[in-house]
């Protein structure tokens, strides 16, 4: 099992946001020293708590002060952009890192970031914009000849090569064919994931859903494996994203999670969005719980990886073996004052729970024997 980042971000609106946003870097540059495999950023436009709005511009800072870190986007919002657009830049970032890039998309799902953009997403226009988006993307990384785009969003033609002068294609990715594409699954047996297997791209399962409804994430990877006449998935490709805190005790552990950022942010912030979208089961193992059952306290002690080295790491391996085992576990990023505190958290996580974990490699035999 491998060992990633997850940054929303997640913080306060009214912050030093140059500070916050230089303090993103620093994580994902100490991540690198640490040990950590990938990291990935996300991308919205008018969430004051998630403030990023280009992540491919983030993921070339960091490129540029790591060595070994794969960044992923986390994600690109493909309804938002011109495709044509996203294909050049996120080839010439692939160049950039010399294949270090990862090429997480999705649809959205933000109302306001729909508004902005004049975006019918009660219709499932943004859905219906990604798969348009990303089929033409790939084409421009992989066809060779001149071809005429005429979707139901974007219309262009690529151009006749003029090698007298010369002017011709444009600059396709490092990766051959391309970065990997990932996609992040929400719901339960979740639509996305289900397109992840049928294309054979990397599923990646938010941080809300306990081991009970995890489960039915991998189902749905399987499932769309079979969908598209693919082999059985690898489960060493699913990324599974947690909060995660280490300090030197439980106690410790627990205080500056529940009075600090991490319950903050859950409590002011994620709950209400999860509850103004009608998903707040995803937090409930059992489906009869009350909404307010679903406290602060209660998701840092049932779904959150909080305590000591050794009882996260304790926590991990459940986890890992309540789901029948996973590639990389995705922590989740907070911005804590003093940063150090959150420094001394992943230094703890790659030092003292890491070494601890090194047994856990996932079989693909377990795989093909939960996809039967």
């Amino acid at each position: 099992m491998q060992y990633g980042m997850f940054s929303m971000p997640l913080r306060p609106p009214g912050g030093d946001v140059t500070k916050e946003y230089h303090q993103d870097v620093e994580t994902f540059v100490l991540g690198d020293k640490l040990g950590y495999s990938e990291g990935w950023m996300g991308e919205h436009y008018t969430i004051p708590w998630e403030p990023v709005p280009s992540t491919d511009l983030f993921a070339a800072s960091v490129f540029a002060q790591t060595e070994q870190i794969r960044v992923g986007t986390g994600v690109v919002l493909l309804p938002m952009h011109d495709p044509r657009l996203v294909a050049l830049r996120i080839a010439y970032l692939d160049h950039l890192s010399k294949g270090r890039l990862n090429f997480g998309i999705g649809a959205g799902g933000a109302p306001t970031d729909f508004h902005f953009w004049d975006i019918d997403y009660k219709e499932g226009e943004h859905r219906a914009r990604m798969r348009e988006s990303i089929d033409v993307i790939k084409r421009l990384w992989t066809e060779d000849d001149p071809f005429e785009h005429n979707g139901k969003f974007w219309q262009f033609k690529v151009p006749e090569p003029m090698m007298q002068v010369p002017l011709y294609h444009h600059v396709r990715p490092y990766q051959d064919p391309h970065p990997p594409i990932a996609v992040a699954g929400l719901h339960k047996a979740s639509e996305s994931l289900v397109t992840a297997g049928e294309q054979g791209w990397i599923p990646m399962s938010i941080n809300y859903l306990p081991a009970e409804n995890l489960i039915t994430h991998w189902g749905a990877v399987c499932d769309g494996a079979k969908k598209g006449g693919r082999p059985t998935p690898s489960r060493r490709d699913w990324r599974i994203a947690r909060e995660i805190f280490v300090a030197k005790t439980d106690a410790e552990a627990r205080d500056k999670v529940l009075n600090g950022p991490m319950a903050a942010a859950y409590s002011n912030y994620m709950f209400n969005v999860l509850q103004s979208l009608g998903v707040v089961d995803l937090y409930k193992s059992d489906p009869d719980m009350p909404d307010e059952a679903l406290t602060a306290e209660y998701v840092c002690d049932n779904i959150w990886v909080v305590g000591s080295p050794d009882t996260v790491a304790e926590k991990l391996e459940t986890l890992y073996n309540d789901v029948g085992g996973f590639g990389t576990v995705l922590q989740i990023q907070y911005t804590y004052e003093p940063f150090q505190e959150w420094k001394d958290n992943m230094e703890l996580l790659a030092k003292q729970v890491m070494p601890q974990l090194k047994h856990l490699v996932p079989d693909d035999a377990d795989a093909a024997a939960a996809a039967q």
